[in-house]
């Protein structure tokens, strides 16, 4: 049977009352945290939790929090969005993806990528007093919310702290973020974020020039 994430976040929403419950959101990067902050701040106290020990190289790390911090404070935020933001720590995405650098993007080590940094969510979430934790990553049409609400849920029960379900990318979230992408100006980053997809990146850039030369000799 499948799940409609939103409508059991509509749910949540409607039994809140007039209350703000807190949530710690994680975020994977600026672009899909724009629609969904836009969204979440007008029911929850919303921190946002910016760990992620596979973005590749440092700089491009650095460029990616500071795409997050401003985007927050060009959509008008910053009073209402706090910022828990750890540093690039990337031994922790390599400790859990060993063994699995040659997984095809998308497979098992893209799990263990999305498995990491929930953990952390989920952990943080519990030390300071969240009532739920969630994460961007469901906005991408790229990313299996299915695998990532299943993960959630899972870690929720672990430490103790309700996982809020999404699929961001519904209801045209994707599409709002865009808009708002292109509202502020944001950097769109052309990778998912480690070095792994990176690669792909140029190899696929490669293999398009050589194929566009191999046709302008024909």
């Amino acid at each position: 049977m499948n799940r409609n994430y939103q409508k059991e976040l509509d749910r949540i929403i409607q039994k809140r009352g007039r209350k703000m419950p807190r949530v710690l959101l994680h975020s994977c990067c600026g672009p899909c945290s724009s629609s969904v902050l836009e969204y979440l701040t007008q029911y929850f106290d919303v921190t946002l939790l910016w760990y992620n020990p596979n973005i590749y190289p440092q700089q491009e790390f650095d460029r990616r929090f500071k795409t997050q911090v401003k985007l927050i404070e060009d959509m008008g935020l910053a009073d209402k969005v706090s910022i828990l933001a750890e540093p690039r720590k990337s031994q922790d995405y390599y400790a859990r993806i060993k063994g699995l650098e040659n997984e095809p993007e998308g497979g098992k080590r893209c799990t263990e990528c999305f498995r990491v940094r929930l953990l952390e969510t989920g952990k943080l979430a519990r030390q300071y007093g969240f009532d739920y934790f969630c994460s961007t990553l469901t906005l991408s049409r790229h990313k299996d919310a299915v695998r990532i609400n299943d993960l959630g849920e899972e870690i929720g029960r672990m430490v103790g702290v309700s996982w809020l379900p999404s699929d961001f990318k519904k209801r045209d979230g994707e599409n709002r973020s865009i808009e708002l992408c292109e509202k502020y100006n944001v950097y769109r980053q052309l990778y998912c974020g480690c070095e792994f997809s990176l690669h792909r990146r140029e190899e696929t850039a490669q293999e398009k020039t050589a194929a566009r030369e191999v046709n302008e000799e024909k």
